[in-house]
């Protein structure tokens, strides 16, 4: 390892070999790394030569607070297992993000099993991320479609309904044109569409089938889309009615929205659940993450904030809300709360459901007040992150 590394923007070679050597890293094909060409950026470590290091980045908007927000989407990395041990991955994040920086992007999200590294970057994970499974008879005889049509394909009205409904968390991708595209042929999706007769779609479910080595199959859920309790209702009485051939549905990792639509329905509580590694978010431009999220309309107050910079040192800010915008500058007020760089993220994200779930998360604050109306700024939403990347 006495040759000198160095980072580049991948050319066509170097991009064939960074698919050879993930596949290695990883054990199997990374298909990804071919489908997302046209899309992606590709940044890669050689030494003598060789790739040893690499990784997608997609520039993409995420919804927080209804508005849409610049991010860096990092997927697919990996270092060659020689190279490991040398803190690598680490330099790597961040070449990987300084073109799409350049870009514009002013937060970052990544999905990662390797969240020791992630946090010390400073990315944070706002909320857990769960698969659910439930028994297909228990979807059966507990939900009914009521007067709901079921069809089938994607269609521009229902890809309307999905950005209409991604507003209203925190975290869903604003999918661009090609994404629906790469996600269906990427896992055999098929979709289907909700909706009363003579009325707009209000619902929208893509899933795939997973076979059993003996007989039989399980039905995975991708994307789970309702305005409202009777369409997940009747979403959830469809998927019940493959209980001839499915024993279990299982809801892909993210892809049930955390609302309580299985707990409050279900005759028999058998569902289980699996936690997944998290999706993290790092701020990456305070200021202008600040300027580009959507607030609460009615909220007008200004609050002194002290956040830790990559230093370890803290920072004095005003943070000024009004009329559903906000900014933040500068200031010698001494900060009535202070965020971490990673808490900061969490808070931004709507993370703390309350006060005492702040505290407890070791947000320090000298002032009740300024904590609850910090609190009640992010809140509107909550996080969800089903997209994957």
């Amino acid at each position: 390892m006495n040759q000198q590394l160095t980072f580049a923007p991948a050319d066509d070679g170097l991009w064939e070999q960074y698919n050879q050597l993930a596949t290695r890293a990883y054990g199997h094909p990374v298909g990804d790394i071919t489908h997302l060409r046209e899309h992606a950026d590709l940044q890669v470590a050689v030494r003598g030569g060789r790739v040893v290091a690499g990784g997608l980045g997609l520039l993409v908007d995420q919804f927080f607070g209804s508005a849409p927000v610049a991010s860096a989407c990092l997927g697919d990395g990996c270092v060659a297992p020689e190279e490991r041990g040398e803190h690598l991955a680490a330099d790597m994040a961040t070449e990987r993000l300084r073109p799409l920086i350049d870009r514009g992007a002013v937060i970052s999200t990544v999905v990662t099993s390797s969240t020791g590294y992630a946090r010390r970057l400073g990315w944070e994970a706002p909320t857990g991320v769960l698969a659910w499974a439930v028994a297909t008879d228990d979807l059966k005889h507990s939900f009914t479609t009521a007067d709901f049509e079921v069809e089938h394909g994607l269609t521009d009205e229902a890809e309307a309904l999905q950005r209409d409904l991604a507003r209203q968390w925190n975290g869903p991708v604003h999918r661009p044109t090609w994404w629906p595209r790469w996600k269906h042929d990427k896992s055999n999706l098929t979709t289907y569409r909700f909706a009363r007769p003579g009325h707009p779609v209000t619902g929208l479910l893509s899933l795939t089938t997973k076979r059993h080595e003996r007989h039989g199959m399980s039905l995975v859920v991708h994307d789970f889309w309702a305005a409202g309790q009777p369409t997940a209702a009747a979403m959830l009485a469809f998927l019940g009615h493959h209980n001839t051939r499915a024993r279990t549905i299982e809801f892909r990792r993210g892809a049930l929205p955390p609302y309580p639509t299985l707990l409050h329905g279900l005759r028999h509580h058998r569902t289980t659940a699996e936690a997944w590694h998290p999706w993290m978010l790092r701020i990456l431009n305070t200021s202008q993450a600040i300027r580009l999220r959507g607030w609460p309309t009615d909220l007008t107050t200004a609050v002194p904030i002290e956040i830790e910079n990559e230093t370890g040192d803290c920072s004095r800010w005003m943070l000024q809300f009004s009329d559903g915008a906000a900014e933040i500058i500068p200031t010698h007020v001494e900060g009535q709360v202070t965020f971490t760089r990673r808490q900061l993220a969490v808070w931004y994200a709507g993370g703390y459901r309350s006060t005492t779930s702040a505290r407890v998360a070791g947000v320090h604050t000298t002032s009740d007040k300024a904590l609850t109306t910090l609190v009640r700024s992010t809140t509107q939403f909550e996080p969800w992150l089903p997209d994957h990347f």
